[in-house]
């Protein structure tokens, strides 16, 4: 179950008190997500459609010298001290402080005078379960440190620095999916991001008017060979937009998407490249449903997701599958894996007065395969970053 957000602030505040000896000058937090549709679009200058979610990371956090950082974590009971010189050059602070350190560094590459600081981190977004744990932690420490420094950053362009701080200072290649929306999200919406020109739209995504609810299934599928595997899907969807001459698969039109894919060499990337082109559609058509109120109807679509990341973007694993099959025949209205895959996260569009018996005949079908006991939570639409008060 979530721990409510208030407890998570409060355990970030002990976590300051017991390292710093003294309360922080504030804290700030920031949502892990959920996708509700649109995997693996977004480096390819698509669009997908996240919500945030009530699980939180906090960071309680006060000023200390200019060019001294302090961080400690709840989780792992470690502190960890950097300064300029180790913020200088990605790869000077590694480990979990490294998202801490890279976004210091993303600062100042920016030009930004940016505050010493001690901070304390404390979550309930689970790690490792697809749901942005590390973009809610980047999200928590810059929403600190700009309000810390009075740094003039606006909402609008804090995405894409969270994004360079985890991509050329940690070296993960994620696209700006995660951290717009851990940034930009809202209560009761899904956040319709184009990720060429990062412009947003708030689409209403009103659950319990519509009697139904979304449950987050987390498969407890360790993330096999997540970062190579990930490197290479991103890899073969430049390779193949090269060779159809187009700057992103995202300019790839549906209504031409044979012709495309008889230009290409071989299955494998006609496969990938299917999956980027109808996922997109898959997209429009989901907030084409969601403009005009019928929240039920986009269940076929989401399942019609799964199907493409399981059987041409080849990115599930049997856990996630399963859980799938199991919703479905339970009664879901639509399933998918969400996330970058091989392992992590399902969502399911339930009934409201369904979720109690989706989820009973989840937990049973792993148990029928000797999986490890899933853990299902119901979600709702959340807001981004904020100071607490």
């Amino acid at each position: 179950m979530t721990i409510h957000p208030d407890e998570v602030a409060d355990r970030a505040t002990t976590c300051f008190q017991h390292a710093y000896g003294r309360a922080p000058a504030g804290r700030w937090a920031a949502p892990g997500r959920v996708n509700l549709i649109g995997e693996h679009t977004d480096y390819n200058d698509g669009f997908v459609l996240p919500f945030a979610l009530p699980m939180r990371t906090v960071v309680a956090a006060s000023p200390q010298p200019t060019g001294s950082w302090t961080v400690c974590s709840e989780l792992t009971g470690e502190t960890v001290s950097f300064g300029t010189d180790e913020v200088t050059r990605p790869g000077g602070v590694t480990g979990w402080a490294a998202y801490v350190a890279g976004v210091v560094w993303a600062l100042r590459e920016a030009g930004h005078p940016v505050p010493g600081a001690r901070l304390a981190i404390a979550s309930d977004v689970p790690l490792g379960a697809g749901l942005s744990s590390s973009a809610a932690l980047e999200a928590a420490v810059l929403a600190a440190l700009v309000d810390l420094g009075g740094l003039a950053l606006p909402a609008e362009q804090q995405p894409r620095l969270a994004q360079r701080a985890e991509n050329q200072y940690v070296g993960a290649p994620t696209g700006i999916m995660d951290q717009s929306a851990v940034i930009r999200c809202r209560t009761g919406h899904a956040l319709f991001l184009d990720c060429r020109t990062e412009q947003v739209e708030h689409i209403p995504f009103d659950l319990d008017g519509a009697g139904l609810a979304i449950l987050v299934i987390d498969s407890r599928a360790p993330h096999r060979h997540a970062d190579g595997e990930y490197a290479a899907r991103r890899a073969s969807c430049e390779k193949a937009a090269a060779l159809l001459d187009v700057p992103a698969l995202r300019d790839v039109p549906p209504a031409n998407l044979d012709d495309a894919l008889a230009r290409l060499p071989d299955d494998e990337t006609r496969r990938r490249v299917r999956h980027v082109v109808t996922e997109n559609q898959r997209v429009l058509d989901t907030v084409a449903l969601l403009r005009d109120g019928q929240v039920r109807q986009i269940g076929p679509l989401l399942t019609a997701s799964h199907a493409s990341m399981r059987d041409d973007f080849a990115i599930t694993v049997p856990e996630v599958d399963v859980a799938v099959e199991a919703a479905l025949a339970a009664g879901a209205l639509g399933a998918r894996m969400t996330g970058g895959g091989f392992g992590g996260c399902v969502l399911a569009l339930v009934e409201a007065d369904q979720s109690d018996r989706v989820a009973a005949a989840i937990t049973a079908a792993y148990a029928n395969r000797a999986f490890t006991t899933p853990t299902v939570t119901p979600a709702t639409p959340a807001s981004g970053a904020t100071r607490l008060h």
